[in-house]
């Protein structure tokens, strides 16, 4: 049964044979894309032929199978690498800088901190640590109002009833069970009752604890 009426006997179509309107395409180029109005006419043309000529059929399953079964997988785009959070700077309490300034430059704390003492004798130590404890015990007393925790001295018998304030109160030695605990105060503690800072001057670096010093 042959329902396409312009193939000739040896299964090849005439160029005159061939619909006019093909979009623009010459049946005998081979385009890259074809048009939409060829395409409709095409897969119609090919529906008609698989269905009513087996050979076609079987040719076109041949063609069919050669084919990949779709495009060209195309390569993922490469994933951005995730952005390198800046590290923060640490935390610095300007306040805290300040006073250890204060604390080296009237009692040379740092210096004395820092310095390797193990070469140095008992006699030397206790006198480096005499001027430092001066200078610092000067400052500590100009800038700030400290007072002990517990009113209490040290080595008396103490009660701990129900409620105390832990942060306070450190206990040590052998703890347990639950309060009230009898126990012997060993360290009165202490607390900032005032902080009085001087003002910072514009400009000032509270990194620098300790400017160098440079003898001309």
């Amino acid at each position: 049964m042959n329902l396409l009426p312009f193939e000739r006997a040896d299964g090849q179509r005439p160029e005159s044979d061939w619909p006019a309107n093909l979009g623009g395409v010459n049946p005998t180029d081979t385009p890259a894309e074809l048009p939409l109005a060829t395409r409709l006419w095409f897969a119609w043309v090919c529906l008609l032929r698989v269905l009513f000529d087996a050979r076609f059929a079987a040719r076109t399953w041949t063609v069919r199978a050669a084919l990949p079964a779709g495009p060209a997988p195309t390569a993922a785009p490469a994933a951005k690498p995730a952005p390198t959070a800046t590290p923060k700077p640490p935390d610095r309490a300007p306040g805290a800088l300040q006073l250890l300034s204060l604390l080296q430059r009237d009692g040379r704390l740092v210096d004395f901190l820092e310095q390797d003492i193990a070469s140095f004798s008992d006699e030397e130590i206790g006198a480096a640590a005499r001027l430092v404890h001066e200078g610092c015990r000067k400052t500590l007393h100009q800038l700030t109002t400290v007072k002990p925790v517990r009113a209490e001295s040290e080595g008396a018998n103490v009660t701990l009833e129900e409620g105390f304030v832990r942060s306070q109160i450190k206990l040590i030695g052998n703890v347990s069970g639950t309060p009230p605990y009898r126990g012997t105060l060993r360290h009165r503690g202490w607390r900032a009752a005032s902080l009085h800072l001087p003002e910072v001057v514009e400009g000032h670096d509270a990194d620098i604890l300790a400017p160098a010093e440079v003898e001309l």
